[in-house]
């Protein structure tokens, strides 16, 4: 399983940026792929998940401005990020859990910071 995220950068406050995770050795079908991220002397938190193409679940803190989507030709999946604030700020993972065996493989981890 290789996870490999890219899209990350220097983003004013209020504008956007698109993550991609492009996955390989997996099938969407039976893994929760999720984005996580971590702030500087923060624990890791839950941004998004999806479950087989269809069924989200969002943070408190980014509903109605991130988006999660997968497209399962491209075996790749996506974190629409809007109207991006200062708190945004942190290295965002890639995640995929096994639905069924509970194995749970990460990302580098992709950098964004939102700053003016």
């Amino acid at each position: 399983v290789q996870l490999v995220e890219s899209g990350g950068g220097l983003v004013q406050p209020g504008g956007s940026l698109r993550l991609s995770c492009a996955a390989s050795g997996i099938h969407f079908s039976i893994y929760t792929m999720g984005w996580y991220r971590q702030a500087p002397g923060k624990q890791r938190e839950l941004v998004a998940s999806i479950i087989q193409g269809s069924s989200t679940k969002y943070a408190e803190s980014v509903k109605g401005r991130f988006t999660i989507s997968s497209d399962n030709v491209k075996n790749t999946v996506y974190l629409q990020m809007n109207s991006l604030k200062p708190e945004d700020t942190a290295v965002y993972y890639c995640n995929a859990f096994h639905l069924f065996t509970a194995q749970t493989n990460w990302g580098q981890g992709t950098q964004v910071t939102v700053s003016f």
